[in-house]
């Protein structure tokens, strides 16, 4: 009797994580006005914002955020742990993938543009031009560089 117990307890516990980690949004509509924008703190370049829609990329669950960069940005081939969604919204973006940086490897993806960074796939980015973007996955996220001495510090 003790062990059933134990086990019915466990598996409602399990259902409870799983029901609040899959369980459908709240009603949002967000103008860009009531968006909050904060910088994204010391893994990237100064002048990157982000703004978080729908859920915390830091925590299990879904997320869409929103990110600005500046012209001129570039970020060093990395990874992220979860796969994600990328769709341009306005600026051109540059993308490959790949575990050195490579210029001639980059694809030019104009507003309207999309396309994945699935988990665990090295790619890297180029912004010539101020860049704003939207990314959607399913957290916890991060973002570890190929080569450690490309870290932002």
């Amino acid at each position: 009797m003790f062990v059933s117990s134990v086990c019915l307890l466990a598996a409602a516990g399990i259902s409870a994580l799983a029901g609040a980690q899959t369980a459908a949004p709240g009603v949002m509509a967000l103008a860009p006005s009531e968006m909050k924008w904060m910088p994204q703190g010391g893994l990237v370049l100064p002048g990157m914002e982000q703004t978080n829609l729908q859920g915390d990329p830091t925590k299990p669950g879904p997320y869409t955020v929103r990110l600005k960069l500046p012209a001129g940005y570039k970020l060093a081939p990395h990874t992220h742990p979860d796969s994600r969604e990328v769709t341009i919204l306005s600026g051109t973006w540059y993308t490959g993938y790949g575990e050195k940086f490579d210029p001639v490897s980059l694809k030019e993806l104009p507003a309207g543009s999309f396309y994945t960074e699935p988990a665990n796939v090295a790619h890297f980015v180029e912004v010539r031009e101020p860049v704003l973007i939207q990314v959607s996955g399913t957290g916890p996220s991060g973002r570890k560089f190929v080569n450690p001495a490309d870290t932002p510090k």
